[in-house]
């Protein structure tokens, strides 16, 4: 960063030239390093919001940094109109940890969601034979976000997201998460797939039980509908497990991805299992940036890291001490911390209060942490959190609780 920028008031510039569509915190960030970042006055913070579960590796891991600057050096771009290597390797690998299939590369989480709409489309008019708009109706949660596009909205039965820009796409039913029976009650003939996350972020940090997901993917096979999992907060190792769903021993026919798998590098994914992966064809689906050089190089060395430093084993490990100490919290401050919910390195603490307030006195007092669902204190430390810096997250929510 220059010195120029840096003497310049950001807050200023922010707000003379940015959109209001955050509710950004005063504060900014222009430094950082392993699960900690730095403020423009120095401070430093232990970084658990982690760019919302994308910063996997922390900030600024050596390999990372390295890779992505040696492929800046050879090449940035290229068109999707040809191959790179990269992108065949990365595909490769994802392909070895989700099963026979293929794989299309995107921008973003809403851009990968996006993918299995259209490809939701795509089944439905092979399952009425070839009739075009019949059959395309999706069934969903309550409670979901799967992004801010039109069909991500659509997908998404919140006020909050979808206020302002309706009407959505039509053919989206919601049941109740963890209630098969209200998904088999949404299903009829114009039916061409169920989506869910295998665990809701936005939503407050709700995870689907491995019964209730096995009884999807039965539901799934008996009436020909394609079972879509949104894994792009809860993937690439944050549960101890790479896909969430590996919990459930389940199968999906298609995941979306993103966040973690770049490591800080815009990336977004699907992976389609086969036949259903033949619905694309030339002309049918496209990107002008999605798996480009840099990006793949920047989820290479994710992998790499992943698997050299063994950090689902890690996250595995350290989980339940973590888990342990954090509910110890819910026990010592019954009137404030109602429980505490989800897996692995994606937790949320449930607050007697709208949570905002408790994230406010959190960052005052070292720490980042993103809401959820209302009353929720999300926890999302980079897959290699030292059993130090868990440690560390525990005291200052139990400082800013005895507060």
């Amino acid at each position: 960063m220059s010195s120029e920028i840096t003497r310049l008031n950001t807050a200023d510039l922010y707000d003379a030239h940015v959109l209001n569509n955050y509710g950004r915190a005063p504060l900014t960030l222009v430094r950082g390093q392993g699960a900690r970042v730095w403020d423009d006055e120095g401070k430093s913070f232990l970084d658990f919001t982690s760019g919302i579960a994308v910063s996997a590796l922390g900030h600024c891991h050596p390999r990372w940094v390295k890779a992505v600057q040696h492929q800046a050096g050879e090449l940035i771009h290229a068109s999707n109109l040809f191959r790179n290597p990269l992108q065949g390797e990365l595909a490769r690998r994802l392909v070895e940890r989700a099963g026979p299939g293929r794989v299309f590369f995107c921008n973003s989480g809403a851009e990968a969601n996006e993918g299995l709409l259209k490809l939701a489309r795509l089944h439905g008019i092979r399952k009425a034979g070839g009739v075009e708009g019949k059959c395309f109706k999706v069934i969903g949660a309550e409670n979901a976000f799967h992004g801010r596009t039109f069909g991500g909205m659509s997908a998404t039965p919140q006020e909050k997201i979808q206020k302002g820009f309706r009407p959505m796409l039509e053919g989206f039913s919601f049941g109740k998460l963890n209630d098969l029976q209200s998904f088999a009650d949404l299903i009829d003939d114009d039916t061409a797939a169920i989506f869910v996350e295998t665990i809701q972020g936005e939503g407050g940090i709700n995870p689907a039980t491995p019964e209730f997901l096995r009884g999807l993917r039965k539901l799934c096979s008996e009436h020909n509908l394609l079972l879509m999992l949104d894994e792009v907060q809860c993937g690439v190792g944050r549960t101890g497990a790479f896909f969430a769903f590996e919990h459930a021993d389940v199968r999906p026919d298609a995941i979306g991805m993103a966040k973690g798998l770049g490591g800080g590098f815009p990336i977004g994914a699907i992976w389609i299992a086969e036949p259903s992966a033949e619905l694309f064809q030339p002309g049918s689906h496209g990107t002008t940036f999605g798996g480009t050089p840099l990006a793949c190089s920047a989820a290479l060395a994710v992998l790499d890291v992943l698997e050299d430093e063994d950090l689902l084993a890690r996250v595995q490990e350290l989980t339940p001490v973590w888990h342990q100490k954090l509910n110890a919290l819910v026990t010592e401050f019954p009137d404030k911390v109602i429980g505490l919910k989800g897996l692995g390195y994606m937790v949320g603490l449930v607050m007697a209060e709208d949570a905002m307030g408790w994230v406010a006195k959190l960052r005052t007092a070292g720490m980042l942490a993103p809401p959820a669902g209302g009353n929720v204190v999300r926890l999302l430390p980079p897959l290699n959190a030292t059993i130090g810096e868990l440690d560390e997250s525990v005291e200052i929510f139990r400082r800013v609780l005895q507060g």
